[in-house]
C-alpha cells in the first residue's frame, strides 16, 4: 500500500474526488462539440475542486488554508451552475444531474464548515 497524502485523509476532499468521477461519467454524454466549452468548463471547476482542498491543506497558516477552501468553495459553485446549464441546454437529464447538485450541495455545506472551522482557529491563535 502506498503512502498517502494528508489531503487523502480529508473526507471532504475525499467526496470532492467522488463528485469529480460522477460530473466526468456525466458530461461524456454532452454532445462532441461541446468537447471544449461546456464540458471543459465543467470537468475543470469540478476538478478544481478537489485541487484547492489539497492546496489548502498543504498550507502551514489557517488563513491561507481557509483561503484555498473558499477557492473550492467558489469552484463547486461553478461546477452546479455548469450543471443547471447543461441541463437547461438538454446536455443531460435531471435524473442525471440532480443527485449530482445533491451531492454538491452537501459537500458545499462541508466545505464552508470547514472554512469557518479554519477561520476561527486563526483567531483563536
Amino acid at each position: 500500500m502506498r503512502k498517502q497524502f494528508p489531503f487523502e485523509k480529508l473526507e471532504v476532499w475525499q467526496r470532492a474526488r467522488q463528485l469529480v468521477t460522477h460530473v466526468y461519467e456525466c458530461s461524456r454524454t454532452f454532445p462532441k462539440d461541446e468537447r471544449f466549452g461546456l464540458t471543459s468548463q465543467l470537468t475543470r471547476s469540478a476538478v478544481s475542486v478537489a485541487n484547492n482542498l489539497a492546496e489548502g491543506c498543504g498550507r502551514s497558516s489557517l488563513k491561507d488554508q481557509a483561503h484555498f477552501s473558499a477557492q473550492a468553495y467558489g469552484s463547486l459553485m461553478e461546477t452546479a451552475s455548469d450543471l443547471i446549464i447543461a441541463t437547461d441546454l438538454g446536455f443531460s437529464q435531471e435524473k442525471v444531474t440532480d443527485p449530482l447538485l445533491d451531492q454538491a450541495y452537501d459537500l458545499s455545506v462541508r466545505i464552508h464548515n470547514l472554512r469557518e472551522s479554519q477561520l476561527r482557529r486563526a483567531a483563536d491563535s
